[in-house]
């Protein structure tokens, strides 16, 4: 089953978004791809998707393949710059992909079909003792640009090198703009590699937000909180973004409003011929100093109706509940496909498979959508696959009745 309001590929293996770009009146986005198979490899491709919101991309033909020294073409970002697009991505050669380099690209035609590769511009700094090097991400800074790169210690240090450049060609390392031994464990596990370190600043404050990984194993995003300035990064806080086992890899844009947001890769998520896809987009708030995720406003209006007793009559649902206690039912064809279970301060997300328990912090936004269903509040995003066994859906609850909108 596929959703329908989730990215997801015709066929092969998908994973991490990037390059999430608003532009021509609507979006772009590229992504890890593997063709050809649906579990992952180290030779990926930047996948390509377009369409007027980021809940209705068309995919194309892939962007940018292995070949001309590259065995691999993971993670990075698109940057404009005048009437120039840049792709800046992680190239990689096997066997031994744990150390990438930076490599850029350039589009050959309007529509950011296809991209000629260019130079590599950035390599892991020789001084530092790495077992992992990937993931650029560049912002604005002054009259130029600063790049970050996430890095591995060998001693178990994650790292978020830096770089800057006057012009997007010629780059200096500039050090290390944060570090964090993964034998630190209060009050956030902050892994031993942060994949896609991706820095931004909102309401007057700077946050790093990446992806927590420790020997292999892919854990959540987290993010630092504080203030970033002459290259270094000075924490104030630490907290966790996401919850459950699905949501990893977030990919920071800047919407057609200028306002950032952040989209997820859904583990977990597939069918016949294809596996991964990517969460409905969210927008970044902040409250009490804390980074807040909540559905992007494209999502909302994608509700066609306010479904009378919870009824929608397909498989996919906005829900707005209030109730700070009680216990939230979803059920398809006559069977219960998952639960919520609230209190003021956590939730418990049942389905017949699994529960989860998660932090939460106000109203909760769900969205359901085939085999995925997202959970967010002002305390982060939950996400978990589930099963519908129906045409359509019913929601019922418990403490405070919810609004709930079809979407179409």
């Amino acid at each position: 089953m596929r959703p329908s309001f989730h990215f997801t590929p015709a066929s092969g293996w998908m994973n991490d978004p990037h390059g999430i770009t608003a532009r021509n009146g609507g979006y772009d986005t590229f992504f890890q791809y593997v063709p050809g198979q649906t579990v992952w490899g180290p030779n990926c491709h930047w996948g390509h998707a377009s369409g007027p919101d980021l809940l209705t991309l068309r995919e194309h033909q892939v962007a940018i393949a292995p070949g001309e020294g590259d065995d691999g073409i993971w993670t990075g970002t698109i940057v404009e710059a005048g009437e120039s697009a840049h792709a800046f991505f992680t190239a990689v050669s096997t066997p031994d992909f744990g150390i990438g380099r930076i490599r850029v690209a350039h589009p050959s035609d309007g529509n950011w079909a296809n991209w000629n590769k260019g130079r590599v511009v950035v390599q892991a700094p020789d001084e530092l003792d790495l077992i992992a090097y990937r993931d650029p991400f560049i912002r604005p800074e002054g009259d130029g640009w600063r790049m970050f790169v996430g890095a591995a210690g060998r001693d178990g240090t994650a790292m978020a090198l830096t770089y800057t450049s006057p012009d997007l060609s010629s780059w200096r390392y500039d050090g290390i703009a944060l570090q964090r031994h993964t034998s630190e464990v209060e009050p956030v596990w902050m892994g031993s590699l942060w994949e896609c370190p991706q820095v931004f600043d909102l309401d007057g404050r700077s946050f790093m937000v990446s992806s927590i990984w420790d020997a292999d194993v892919l854990h959540y995003a987290a993010y630092a909180s504080g203030t970033f300035a002459d290259g270094r990064f000075k924490v104030h806080a630490w907290d966790r973004l996401t919850w459950g086992s699905s949501l990893y890899a977030p990919s920071l844009f800047t919407d057609a409003d200028g306002r950032p947001g952040l989209t997820f890769w859904l583990r977990g998520v597939g069918g016949d011929g294809w596996q991964g896809a990517h969460s409905v987009p969210y927008r970044l708030s902040t409250s009490e100093g804390r980074l807040v995720a909540r559905p992007h406003p494209d999502v909302a209006a994608h509700r066609t109706q306010l479904a009378e007793d919870g009824v929608v009559p397909a498989l996919a649902a906005d829900v707005e509940w209030a109730g700070e206690a009680g216990t939230l039912t979803i059920s398809s064809g006559g069977r219960e496909v998952a639960s919520l279970s609230r209190s003021a301060h956590e939730a418990t997300a049942t389905t017949p498979s699994s529960s989860d328990t998660f932090p939460v912090r106000g109203p909760l936004r769900i969205i359901v959508d085939g085999p995925v269903l997202e959970v967010s509040s002002e305390a982060g995003v939950f996400a978990i696959a589930v099963e519908p066994q129906g045409a359509g859906l019913r929601v019922s609850a418990s403490g405070g009745v919810p609004d709930v909108y079809a979407l179409g």
